[in-house]
């Protein structure tokens, strides 16, 4: 196995930034939009906010396509340039809309910075042959850690920059620091990078052709969970945080950084694993994982009461004495449990597992006459489940951690399949994931708006991890059988006895 270059290490590196820097960009208005709600700015609705979420996680995902081809085509130092240069104009445009139609309109333009992932995809691969190239693209992969920078620093900025919200207008100077950021990146890298195109050039037909195979779609589904739901958490947490835990928003900034920023950095692990142990084995890790950690966390905050145990009259008789303690009847005295009273609202990450509380109501009165048997007090239970903020969260960085190195068990498929068309590939692929960040936000919208819960976000990634765990493991059954028959008839005659 032949060590990479310095060359490669440098394209590497550069690939990395620029694509950090994107992707801070491209999770934007997550933050933003959030801080203008939250401040009474725009008076803008769950769906609409979702839908701001998703428009610029639209634009990156249509355009990574083409632009992988392209990419292909031309090189990876004039598309990376150009592309940033491009997506600085609407940033720069959005510190004068003042309508959601301005907004989704810039939000488009600067979304075009999530297509940065196609070309970075197929401009690393092209420097590192096989052997290195699960680990260089988990490294390129870990730029998903701009949406950290963004959840972390973002809040921060806008409450320094509106004085807390006494210079609300102020908030429009943060895009022109974010446009300013892409125009100095596309500088650097056009400076310092290195042009470079695959060995061999095909015709356009030619490159499309990979998209006629299923294996494609598949591995676009694991990516519509793994980097798709990676994209629409690091937003769709920042409200999460402020509605359900009543977070400041530097507070759920924090948090929600905590979820993106350890799945970005732990792609190259991913990377890693994947060229030693398979990619296969890592995505059955991933998603079976997955599968179990959406499962906790689909409990929402919920106190329930139901009937309890009550209190009956043994003998019939005269209702003599009542209490908030006791019952007097036919000359038979009764404990009655009284209600605790805890508010367990107010007790706030002390506790992790379910609190149950019961109690007997009076339901007669002093002179009163009972029958045997009769109903002195109800009984009341309430189960109250807190959904901890810090289990909560823990729950939330293993998924996004787990995410992170599903990303690159995915893509490293890909130039073992496919080893010269990664980036029409990797692109469409690429699209896939990205349409899940676009389309996941609103529909998270619709859920909350039809449900009233914010946690039927996970109990579609429960649905999704489990469609794609089943369809893997068939596809992978369905290749032993065909590959190896004698052993699969084996090994079932073993799981029959």
């Amino acid at each position: 196995m032949n060590s990479p270059s310095f060359a490669a290490h440098k394209m590497l590196f550069l690939n990395t930034l620029a694509f950090t820097i994107c992707f801070a960009v491209w999770m934007f208005n997550g933050v933003t939009v959030t801080f203008l709600v939250d401040n009474g700015v725009y008076d803008w609705s769950s769906v609409q906010i979702g839908w701001l979420l998703g428009i610029p996680v639209l634009t990156g995902s249509i355009f990574r396509l083409p632009l992988g081809i392209m990419t292909d085509k031309y090189g990876g130092k004039w598309m990376f340039g150009g592309l940033l240069l491009v997506s600085a104009i609407p940033m720069f445009m959005l510190q004068y809309v003042d309508s959601f139609l301005g907004f989704a309109l810039c939000s488009f333009g600067y979304g075009l910075t999530g297509a940065g992932f196609a070309v970075g995809i197929a401009y690393t691969s092209v420097w590192y042959e096989k052997d290195w190239q699960g680990r260089a693209l988990g490294i390129f992969g870990a730029g998903n850690a701009g949406a950290a920078i963004t959840t972390l620093v973002a809040p921060t900025l806008l409450i320094n920059l509106t004085n807390n919200g006494a210079d609300i207008e102020n908030w429009r100077i943060l895009p022109v620091i974010y446009s300013a950021a892409l125009v100095i990146m596309a500088i650097i890298f056009v400076v310092f990078a290195t042009n470079k195109k695959p060995a061999t050039q095909r015709t356009l037909k030619k490159l499309m052709q990979p998209l006629k195979s299923m294996r494609v779609w598949r591995f676009g589904l694991y990516y519509f969970l793994v980097f798709g739901c990676f994209v629409a958490f690091s937003q769709w947490l920042v409200p999460y945080y402020v509605n359900v835990y009543y977070l400041p928003l530097v507070t759920a900034g924090l948090l929600a950084a905590a979820f993106s920023f350890p799945s970005g950095v732990i792609r190259a692990l991913g990377g890693w694993m994947s060229d030693k142990w398979g990619a296969r084995k890592v995505m059955y890790w991933v998603l079976g994982t997955s599968v179990a950690i959406s499962f906790l966390l689909i409990f929402p905050k919920m106190e329930i009461y139901s009937p309890g145990n009550g209190i009956m009259a043994k003998q019939a008789g005269e209702v003599t004495e009542v209490s908030e303690t006791k019952i007097v009847a036919a000359g038979i005295e009764y404990d009655v449990i009284p209600r605790d009273g805890t508010d367990y609202n107010t007790l706030e990450g002390e506790f992790v597992f379910p609190k149950k509380e019961t109690w007997q109501e009076v339901v007669v009165q002093e002179g009163q006459r009972v029958e045997k048997k009769e109903l002195l007090a109800s009984g009341e239970t309430k189960i109250f489940f807190q959904a901890n903020v810090w289990v909560f969260t823990f729950l939330v960085v293993i998924l996004g951690s787990i995410w992170g190195i599903g990303k690159a068990a995915v893509y490293k498929h890909i130039p073992e399949y496919f080893p010269d068309e990664v980036g029409v590939v990797g692109g469409m692929v690429g699209v896939i994931g990205g349409l899940g960040g676009f389309v996941c936000p609103i529909l998270f919208g619709y859920l909350l708006d039809g449900s009233g819960l914010w946690t039927s976000a996970w109990m579609f990634t429960l649905v999704i991890s489990g469609i794609c765990l089943w369809w893997m493991h068939r596809t992978i059954q369905k290749m032993m059988h065909r590959e190896q028959p004698k052993l699969m008839r084996q090994i079932e005659s073993k799981q029959e006895i």
